[in-house]
């Protein structure tokens, strides 16, 4: 543990402050009770439940239901564990997870933001296919955020003289914000966090390249079935078309594709960049790349504001509604995940052994289609990168072994954290955004529980096939 000599008299000073702050161990989840998850699963089920029960409330107070069940959580920890412990919790949840992660969304739906599809593209089955797959190629290379929040709001558009939407919504979710990131570490983070680790860059397009093939190219199949169907309806197409025709088809804000690469080079630069200066803040250690990473990331949100035409956001129709209910929920989200991810890491110690230990054969080697399902039935439901920690220690934690050896295994996991985080709205970030933003613009999305059918209607069977072909 490294300190800079300019940080070091803060830090002792931090430390004489509150006793004991810096020296708190990391939290043993095989200690936990698995009541320590309760608040977890009310932040879940308010999302789930209130929109529908009560839509008026969670639509004025959806922030304060989760700074509740945050409160809910870390008030008996400090209580239980102390303030020091409970407080090193919290600055490791803010500094390396929620800031970070709040920082990053936020560049890349105030950038996308300010690029502007202009013309009018009619919604056909074909051309909204053509878009799903071009946000599919383009999720490997620019994130499964970038690339969803550059293609939500021109696929609405094109689609805003259709009485049904909301299934061209669900699909973009189902393809773009999820299963075309798994290519490679740029496209979601679990991967990332594996490249960090030291998995190669092209690890994962040699090893899951098929399996990502199938599952789009099947997922394009169904939507373009499914589309076809409702478009040639009768009462599909509106007799009027709220977006003109009068301008040419072509790009505004232009400027927001070099500030597109600059993020995405930022973050490239956090993983290759090895600094030695590491600043240790109340127990948690923050590295001088990832300073730098989010600085740049902060300027260049502030640039495509400045940069950014005022008629380009008005056409675009952009607002801050969508990243404000995001950053509100997932902070709930984030703290109230301490305790599940810290039983998690407990391993067959822990409260959630029998998971843990579900993914091992009789002879102790490792079953590829049972770390495929663990992993991907809690990226469901939790933060996808960390559960692919998770697992990746729980399989050894050795790169050069998974990447040779164990590589079934690593595909597995791989796969699992990518894919299935697409079965509920909160297994990955843009789920959620991609839902606010559609309902900004008018869409009637599907409940919690509603949008779970759809991806156990249409996700869930190819997953089970991929199972006998490929995790076997």
């Amino acid at each position: 543990m490294k300190i800079s000599r300019r940080a070091a008299p803060w830090v002792a000073a931090a430390g004489a402050l509150l006793p004991g702050l810096c020296m708190a161990a990391d939290m043993d989840g095989s200690t936990l009770s698995v009541l320590w998850g309760v608040p977890f699963a009310g932040i879940l089920l308010s999302i789930a439940l209130m929109p529908l029960l009560a839509p008026i409330f969670w639509h004025h107070h959806f922030g304060k239901v989760a700074a509740a069940w945050g409160l809910a959580f870390l008030l008996p920890f400090a209580i239980t564990f102390g303030p020091a412990v409970a407080g090193v919790s919290l600055v490791h949840a803010l500094l390396a997870e929620y800031i970070p992660f709040v920082i990053l969304l936020t560049a890349l739906f105030t950038v996308a933001g300010g690029i502007f599809i202009r013309g009018n593209l009619h919604g056909s089955p074909g051309l909204n296919t053509a878009i799903l797959a071009i946000g599919a190629v383009l999720a490997s290379f620019m994130g499964t955020t970038g690339a969803s929040m550059l293609l939500i709001r021109p696929l609405i558009r094109a689609n805003d003289n259709r009485k049904h939407v909301a299934h061209v919504v669900v699909f973009f979710i189902f393809i773009v914000s999820n299963a075309g990131g798994s290519l490679t570490p740029l496209g979601d983070p679990p991967l990332f966090l594996g490249f960090l680790k030291g998995v190669d860059f092209f690890w994962t397009v040699r090893h899951i390249f098929q399996e990502t093939l199938f599952l789009i190219g099947a997922l394009l199949a169904i939507f373009f079935a499914l589309d076809s169907w409702y478009y040639h309806r009768r009462e599909e197409l509106l007799k009027t078309d709220p977006t003109p025709d009068s301008r040419s088809i072509g790009f505004d804000g232009k400027v927001n594709f070099a500030l597109l690469g600059a993020v995405v080079g930022l973050v490239l630069l956090s993983g290759f960049w090895k600094s030695p200066v590491v600043f240790n803040i109340a127990g948690t250690e923050v590295g001088l790349p990832g300073i730098v990473r989010d600085v740049g990331l902060i300027l260049v949100t502030f640039a495509s504001l400045w940069l950014t035409p005022k008629q380009v956001h008005e056409d675009n129709q952009f607002g801050w509604g969508p990243m404000q209910e995001v950053a509100k929920l997932f902070a709930g989200i984030f703290l109230t995940i301490i305790p599940v991810i810290a039983m998690l890491k407990a391993g067959v110690n822990g409260p959630f052994g029998a998971i843990v230990a579900a993914v091992t054969r009789p002879d102790g080697s490792p079953d590829p289609a049972m770390y495929f399902w663990a992993t991907g039935a809690l990226s469901s439901f939790l933060d996808n990168a960390p559960t692919y920690l998770v697992f990746f220690n729980t399989a050894g934690g050795d790169p050069a072994v998974l990447m040779t050896t164990l590589a079934p295994t690593l595909a597995a996991i791989s796969a699992g954290a990518v894919f299935m985080g697409a079965n509920t709205y909160i297994g990955n970030a843009p789920n959620l955004m991609v839902k606010a933003i559609a309902e900004d613009r008018g869409v009637k999305m599907p409940s919690f529980f509603g949008y779970m059918l759809w991806s156990g209607g249409i996700l869930v069977p190819l997953f089970i096939v991929m199972t006998f072909i490929w995790f076997r």
